[in-house]
């Protein structure tokens, strides 16, 4: 009697923890691929992509090397991109780029890496080798799919804004010389941003930084290296206002011209 006791409890406790347990976590623990897969296109739909994804990942070992196998991994990647683990999803679509190149997600799937390399960079303050990485990425991208008008844009988007920091950083760089009154070195520096990228986001400010530099120079030089240095500025004031008549700098540099001018007619 005692033994029949302790077994119907037993099944008793058995049936309580299975009707515990939800309809979501007996499709994910099942081998029904059917019912898994609609479950896990249901989810998505309804925007559940944490589940989406947890499901169709546990669908991707049931589906292997089936009709079904490039739309779990490709709806598996997305679900994580939509859930925004972006580091996951770019780990998956990099491995369905891998295994489906052919498939009709392929330029999607790419596409989706894409977005999730460029969100992995960071700002122009920091290490800029994701941002390089992700440029060769997208201009890669471009080339393989040159008639894709959905995502050009978009691409060409991101190309900016991630050349945009480039040339701030090295623009910065040049300029803390400036700001330390390194003046010889910020001129160098400086020049050097143009000769390394003529189209330079930030060319009016390089060229005011570096007319400033020429002039600080000169101003706190030896009285024998005065003009020489004077000249030099002179060239800068002339390279500025002949690329950017209209700039904002232009009173302030026309003022430091002049009084230069004034100057080298005394001298």
């Amino acid at each position: 009697m005692k033994y029949l006791r302790i077994v119907a409890a037993t099944l008793t406790g058995v049936l309580v923890f299975f009707s515990c347990k939800s309809q979501y976590e007996v499709l994910l623990a099942s081998n029904d691929v059917d019912a898994k897969y609609n479950a896990a296109m249901e989810y998505f739909q309804n925007k559940k992509y944490q589940k989406a994804a947890q499901l169709f990942e546990s669908l991707a070992v049931l589906t292997s090397g089936t009709a079904r196998d490039d739309t779990v991994q490709y709806y598996w990647g997305l679900s994580n991109y939509r859930f925004k683990d972006y580091y996951t999803a770019e780990s998956n679509f990099a491995r369905f780029v891998e295994n489906f190149p052919r498939s009709p997600f392929a330029p999607d799937a790419q596409f989706y890496r894409l977005d999730c390399l460029y969100r992995a960079t960071y700002r122009w303050e920091l290490d800029q080798k994701p941002t390089h990485a992700c440029m060769a990425a997208i201009r890669q991208y471009l080339r393989e799919y040159p008639g894709d008008d959905i995502h050009r844009e978009a691409c060409e988007g991101m190309l900016h804004n991630l050349q945009d920091r480039l040339d701030r950083k090295d623009f910065e760089a040049g300029k803390q010389y400036y700001v330390m009154e390194d003046y010889p070195a910020a001129r160098i520096k400086l020049r050097n941003v143009l000769k390394s990228n003529a189209d330079n986001f930030y060319r009016e400010d390089v060229l005011y930084y570096t007319a400033m530099a020429s002039y600080h120079y000169a101003r706190l030089s030896v009285k024998a290296k005065m003009k020489e240095r004077y000249l030099v500025f002179v060239d800068d004031y002339l390279n500025f206002v002949g690329e950017y008549p209209e700039s904002h700098y232009r009173k302030e540099l026309d003022g430091l011209y002049q009084g230069v001018q004034n100057y080298l007619k005394k001298n």
